[in-house]
């Protein structure tokens, strides 16, 4: 066991911090809230400054050619029940940092985040990491300052890096976009000096707000989402980590659910085989996606002012103007993506050979860069999924919509992120089902233990990004 998962197991477990407790930082971001000037508002997109609509495609650019851009496609593909449509992406080819630092302090190892205001936050405040910056923002495009603590990512410091992967974005939304997901290790003692806005937490601190909707921003949950406890092949094994760590369980520990969600030897399905069923997958479903002019999309009305779906479905794109009072820029002008519903995405979840496997599937996405992502049980993130009443069917969304005598895990409302997405947020929801709930189930699922998980989370597109929120959810205290 490697001593970059020890430190964070210790963090997992341990509440108290180093600065604050964990109901005193929801009162500190409750006073960032306060104590900034937000303003955004709703503005046709023709009324943008600095962007426009291209003479040529009609697709809605930003002026510098850079950022992002909302572009016209159609898709063809033999997944689904409805294999051609047309659509508007955003299309952000750029690969941005989302990067945690983190250095000990007082053993522990503390993750630094902020307080971070976005123009589509609900709760308008969120914790995001240390380092959220899209490749125009780093490069300073908007002519604005630094990121901050971007020396730290970029490579100008040395640093211990924990974790570091290519991740994808929506894929229903984004043209294969990616980030860099990254958490870095300073010194313990180097002495950092942090603005009013950041704050250190513990790892527990963190999974704690998780439980409160809103408060934890989407970006800091995918790059936690990677971290990895180590190995353990029973419940001993654990112990004996802890013991040598001088850590005390917490009143509420439960061994049986840790042994259930971490021991890495009892899984239903070998990793060569679910290597072959995506193979399989990928093989069978094929995905052509051709770029057209955004005002010949057909089913969407494009007028200038938005862009809207005939049936007011899916998703509209709106024009913004924001005004952030502690931003590298105040005010910008921007389009965004607002939902037509509340989505909903969740994990069935079921012991098998005393240990917990989760029902993903494997699900195509226009945006994905091969094909297809390990998914969750069910992801609905545009929230259409009344049977019987959209294009559409979605498996076991009954279960989520009435868990009856099933066990609910984790419920809470999690935000998409706010600099794209204009007050979008999901119904997040883990179910444990339990030996009435069949092993066998369709082709384009599987079940899979948490340890598989994040083993096929190092290689990078494997797991779409509805996965890895709901995996940042599970707390192991």
């Amino acid at each position: 066991m490697n001593h970059h998962s020890i430190k964070f197991l210790v963090s997992a477990l341990t509440e108290s911090s180093a600065y604050q407790s964990t109901e005193e930082i929801v009162q500190w971001m409750y006073r960032k809230k306060e104590s900034i000037h937000v303003n955004v508002q709703q503005i046709p997109l023709n009324e943008l400054k600095q962007w426009h609509f291209d003479d040529e495609t009609h697709n809605l650019k930003h002026n510098s050619g850079k950022f992002f851009s909302i572009d016209g496609i159609r898709i063809s593909t033999n997944f689904g029940t409805k294999q051609q449509w047309e659509q508007p992406i955003i299309n952000q080819p750029e690969i941005g940092f989302l990067g945690i630092l983190t250095q000990v302090k007082n053993g522990i190892l503390h993750f630094l985040l902020q307080a971070k205001i976005e123009p589509g936050n609900i709760n308008v405040v969120q914790l995001s990491p240390t380092l959220q910056a899209t490749k125009s923002n780093y490069t300073q495009v908007h002519k604005g300052a630094k990121p901050t603590f971007l020396e730290y990512f970029n490579g100008e410091r040395k640093v211990d890096v924990l974790i570091d992967q290519l991740q994808s974005e929506q894929g229903a939304r984004f043209l294969r976009k990616r980030n860099r997901n990254i958490i870095i290790e300073i010194p313990e003692n180097e002495n950092l000096e942090v603005p009013d806005n950041f704050i250190w937490l513990t790892l527990k601190q963190i999974k704690e707000l998780m439980i409160k909707n809103n408060l934890v921003n989407m970006d800091t949950r995918t790059v936690i989402s990677s971290i990895n406890y180590g190995e353990f092949q029973n419940i001993t094994d654990f112990y004996d980590i802890i013991s040598q760590q001088q850590i005390q369980p917490a009143p509420n520990f439960n061994p049986q659910f840790i042994e259930a969600l971490l021991c890495n030897n009892r899984y239903l399905y070998s990793i060569e085989l679910i290597i072959s069923w995506i193979t399989s997958l990928k093989s069978k479903y094929e995905i052509d996606i051709q770029k057209i002019n955004l005002n010949a999309v057909s089913n969407w009305i494009s007028d200038g002012i938005t862009i809207t779906h005939v049936q007011k479905k899916y998703f509209s794109v709106i024009g913004t103007r924001v005004q952030i009072g502690n931003r590298e820029v105040h005010s910008w002008d921007q389009p965004m993506v607002k939902p037509a519903q509340e989505g909903l995405i969740g994990f069935i979840v079921k012991k098998i050979n005393n240990t917990y496997h989760f029902l993903v599937q494997a699900k195509v996405e226009i945006g994905c860069l091969d094909i297809l992502e390990i998914a969750p049980t069910v992801q609905c993130l545009t929230g259409n999924y009344q049977n019987n009443v959209n294009e559409y069917i979605v498996p076991f969304i009954d279960i989520f919509l009435n868990p009856g005598a099933y066990t609910v895990l984790h419920q809470s409302l999690q935000s998409e992120e706010g600099g794209r997405f204009y007050q979008e947020q999901n119904l997040n929801m883990i179910i444990e089902v339990d030996d009435t709930f069949s092993n066998d189930v369709p082709e384009n699922y599987f079940w899979m233990t948490y340890p598989q998980l994040l083993l096929f989370m190092k290689f990078n597109n494997y797991l779409n990004i509805a996965t890895r929120n709901l995996i940042s959810l599970i707390s192991i205290s």
